[in-house]
């Protein structure tokens, strides 16, 4: 009797199962990296209704970070600075900047200038500003070179990867209390700042948690 199906369809189920096999595989490494906050969200740069330049306030002028963000060692959260404490300011130095504009109008009409949220943890995170700071851990390791961003953009992904990874091994980021504010800083060497760290983590008893309960409460 002769075959219905021609010769090469023998091999069609390995061609079907290698073929599912590779796309499988293509699909994994995919989800795996452009669904993570690594590409997600670094590099995050929304436009703003004011054109805040870090790096003049910060860098030029010399600002430190609490001027503005003046709950961050004392809050679980950093505050956006309101109209009143730029106007403390712009009601002097160019009060009549077309840029200045819609903090002039807030400032007059009593309204909250609408930021676009750069910097956000889930609702399921419990994230305390406070403690980091106050435990010797800069603006610079979560946010970056902050005082240089004209536009400030999402430098880390602020993944619970990257987390943990901190927590883990404390001594690469803790610096002395005196340069946590200051975002230039940084250890002579990377194996500098690992001895400096661990002695620090030891004097200070630094012991970051890593179980769950610690972040999702």
């Amino acid at each position: 009797m002769a075959n219905i199906f021609p010769q090469w369809t023998n091999w069609l189920p390995v061609k079907l199962i290698v073929a599912f096999s590779c796309l499988g595989a293509a699909a994994v490494v995919g989800v795996s990296y452009y669904f993570t906050p690594k590409y997600t969200r670094v590099g995050y740069q929304p436009k703003q209704p004011v054109e805040f330049s870090h790096a003049i306030h910060v860098n030029q002028l010399g600002m430190d970070c609490r001027f503005c963000h003046n709950g961050v060692e004392v809050s679980e959260h950093s505050n956006v600075p309101n109209t009143q404490t730029c106007m403390g300011c712009h009601s002097q130095v160019k009060p009549n900047s077309p840029k200045l504009l819609p903090v002039v109008e807030s400032w007059k009409q009593g309204t909250p200038i609408p930021w676009v949220r750069i910097h956000k943890a889930p609702d399921y995170v419990y994230f305390n500003h406070s403690i980091h700071v106050n435990s010797g851990i800069s603006c610079a390791s979560c946010h970056g070179q902050i005082n240089r961003m004209d536009v400030v953009a999402q430098d880390q992904p602020h993944s619970m990867g990257w987390c943990l990874e901190c927590h883990r091994h404390p001594e690469r980021q803790i610096r002395p209390q005196e340069e946590v504010f200051n975002l230039d800083w940084k250890a002579k060497s990377p194996s500098a700042q690992v001895e400096m760290g661990r002695k620090l983590v030891k004097e200070w008893n630094i012991n970051p948690p890593q179980t769950c309960a610690a972040c999702h409460r």
